[in-house]
């Protein structure tokens, strides 16, 4: 499997999120344009992966542009709550003044690393894991998407199952479709597929219900931003999933790497909260499904309590607020 997200003949090379699972599709991106655009909607997403994005724009717009400085800062910004975005942009941008061959190095630098530091978070993680839950097999339930599409070629919270599942000690993985975009049910499920590992999508409302009926083991999510609290930022409905995980006593473990801990932040109450365009939910495939005028709610991440978490997990192992 190629990475989710590269450096190739003077271009960002992307695996076009968007398309699958329907289509497996490449996006060259020469533009600090096109690489915002990739980000806003989508074509690129995880923060890891947002991560590599932010530092291969540097590339390009040290290559192209006329104000590095303030093509930096759009990219930075495309998304607010995933704190990895401009971490990469801030780590490329301090190789600005030893020329755009320094910039380029430093980004494929941070790319490799998140690959290598991924995989052993995610080691840390299932060690975890194995030790919090006795039943062999497992059966994990998952959110969103933290495979190796949200990262530059492994994946966090997805990369714990890769571990279990060499040394056969996965039974299934419940997927969550993830409302509104479905990350879980596209892409989630496209990857196990794709690694031949047995699973099942639900709806986002059914998690409890499966809890409760005992066919939950262990909760595996990423994070988007981590405060000095532990506090954990994550696509919305994380929240909930962490409610009834510790109603049921099911341990829930985040995984992610150290580049998503802001430790500007006291607590999650400081994460600013992307609010998503209306139509993702009054609208399916371009069809209007709720009456005209409808007002919505449509956040993309929510703030977990650290008190309701089992274990934040990076490369260095358990996070120590």
């Amino acid at each position: 499997m190629r990475r989710t997200i590269d450096w190739a003949d003077g271009a960002v090379v992307i695996i076009d999120q968007t398309a699958l699972p329907g289509e497996y599709r490449l996006l060259h991106l020469r533009t600090v344009g096109e690489l915002v655009d990739a980000i806003k909607r989508l074509a690129v997403r995880g923060a890891p992966a947002l991560g590599a994005a932010g530092a291969l724009g540097v590339v390009l717009a040290a290559r192209t542009s006329e104000n590095v400085h303030a093509d930096a800062e759009l990219i930075a910004t495309a998304r607010p709550t995933a704190v990895n975005l401009a971490w990469g942009v801030e780590r490329a941008m301090k190789k600005l003044d030893q020329g755009e061959d320094a910039v380029l190095e430093e980004a494929l630098v941070l790319l490799a690393e998140d690959e290598e530091l991924n995989k052993v978070a995610s080691k840390n993680a299932a060690a975890i894991v194995l030790a919090e839950c006795p039943r062999r097999p497992l059966r994990l339930l998952s959110h969103c998407n933290a495979g190796r599409l949200a990262t530059v070629g492994w994946g966090s919270a997805l990369g714990v199952v890769w571990h279990l599942r060499e040394r056969g000690l996965v039974e299934e993985v419940l997927v969550d479709e993830t409302r509104p975009l479905l990350q879980g049910a596209r892409l989630t499920a496209w990857e196990l597929a794709q690694a031949n590992v047995p699973y099942r999508v639900q709806p986002d409302g059914a998690a409890a219900a499966a809890m409760a009926r005992g066919m939950v083991d262990c909760v595996l999510v990423g994070a988007d931003r981590i405060a000095a609290n532990g506090d954990v930022a994550n696509k919305i409905g994380t929240y909930g999933l962490a409610i009834a995980a510790k109603h049921h006593g099911v341990p829930f473990v985040v995984v992610a790497p150290s580049s998503t801990v802001d430790r500007t932040l006291a607590t999650g109450a400081g994460v600013a909260i992307e609010e998503r365009d209306a139509r993702e939910l009054t609208e399916y495939a371009g069809v209007r499904v709720t009456p005209p005028g409808t007002q919505v709610f449509n956040p993309a991440f929510d703030v977990t309590p650290h008190e309701l978490i089992t274990a934040v997990v990076t490369e260095h192992g358990r996070f120590a607020p």
